[in-house]
């Protein structure tokens, strides 16, 4: 076997694309030739869809006139919710039940299609959340940005401006990074010319698995367990004696501090600030995450665990009010609108991605018995 069979193929050039650098050693990410630094914060969901978006489909329109027809996406997919859906899908995870939805989008390759399909994990996700809670699913309201509107659908009241504004830098935040195993399951679909919600089904199922998307969540298990900050360093010490992995620590490509971390702390201060998250969580936190740090580096000083996304991801959804069995899909919610830009830019290129493989199995009897030496 080759050094690239059992690395994951890393370091293995599979696409070239224009919509983001993950640039692991000097801990930077690039959207379209925007830093994420300058645009988290203060770009909406649906300027980043126009930014991904642009030259992969006919009269792109501009951000505003984007939003409004994401919205009444919105609107065109929660009439594909059925009766008996709250019956059928309650008793799954929200992540499973919004899969089964999703495939209700009809197959396509324009820009209706796609937006559908951003739309589609807010509306599915919002109503399987409500059917859990014993509450009927609440209609879009098209105007509303995508963020306020998905709060909205979820908690039955509007969205503050500082929760939906959180929303935004976390959709913004987790929209693309690079090739990923979910894009990369994305773009191979894609390469099929199967169409777009084949595409974003892949890429959904891809990020289901825990060693991609599924691991917010035990962030705030984590937290909970740990309880008060100055129990934070004997905790943590106690975990690590005990081969635990600590959770929102540690990233394969990212060398340095991961740059959406820094992003969703800065929002996370943000919402803090305008009371929307309680003092002592924050505190907590920023005492777990020193600590934490501080315990790997000592234990671990040849390899750099910093911060990674999911710690603050964990914190930031809570204190918008989203369940933690919800954090998956809510990831969907931001990612689809990459695996989206990811298809149409493969399909552009118009190859279908086939790599090789090296068999290593056992040889058929017959070709063991020719290539033995004929007897002397």
């Amino acid at each position: 076997m080759t050094d690239d069979d059992d690395n994951g193929l890393e370091g293995v050039v599979a696409a070239h694309t224009v919509l983001s650098e993950v640039d692991g050693a000097a801990g930077r990410l690039v959207l379209r030739g925007h830093a994420l630094d300058d645009i988290a914060g203060r770009w909406r969901y649906e300027e980043v869809l126009a930014l991904l978006w642009q030259d992969f489909f006919a009269q792109l329109p501009a951000a505003p006139e984007l939003a409004l027809a994401l919205g009444h996406a919105r609107t065109d997919v929660a009439a594909l919710l059925r009766a008996d859906d709250r019956a059928t899908l309650s008793a799954l995870t929200p992540l499973e039940a919004m899969r089964a939805l999703l495939a209700r989008v009809p197959d396509g390759d324009d820009l209706p299609t796609a937006l559908r399909l951003v739309a589609a994990p807010v509306v599915f996700t919002a109503a399987v959340l409500r059917w859990k809670a014993g509450e009927p699913a609440l209609a879009p309201e098209p105007e509303a940005s995508h963020a306020a509107d998905f709060l909205r659908m979820v908690s039955g009241r509007p969205a503050t401006s500082a929760q939906a504004a959180a929303l935004d830098a976390y959709l913004v935040t987790v929209a693309d990074h690079g090739l990923n195993a979910s894009t990369f399951a994305a773009r191979v679909v894609a390469s099929t010319g199967a169409g777009l919600a084949s595409a974003v089904l892949a890429g959904l199922s891809a990020l289901k698995g825990p060693l991609h998307g599924g691991a917010p969540g035990p962030v705030l298990d984590m937290l909970d367990a740990i309880g008060h900050a100055d129990a934070a360093a004997g905790w943590l010490e106690a975990a690590l004696d005990r081969g635990e992995r600590l959770m929102g620590f540690g990233h394969r490509i990212y060398r340095v501090r991961d740059p959406r971390a820094d992003a969703l702390k800065k929002a996370l201060r943000g919402l803090a600030q305008a009371g929307g998250v309680e003092a002592g969580r924050v505190a907590l936190a920023e005492a777990v995450e020193r600590a934490a740090l501080a315990s790997l580096q000592a234990r671990k000083p040849g390899r750099v665990l910093e911060t990674n996304v999911e710690f603050y991801t964990a914190l930031l959804l809570e204190a918008v009010g989203l369940p933690r069995e919800a954090f998956t899909a809510v990831f969907a919610a931001g990612r689809v609108g990459g695996w989206v830009a990811h298809a149409r830019e493969q399909v552009q290129r118009g190859r279908l991605i086939r790599p090789q493989s090296v068999y290593v199995g056992p040889a058929p009897a017959a070709a063991t018995r020719m290539a033995e030496p004929a007897a002397v």
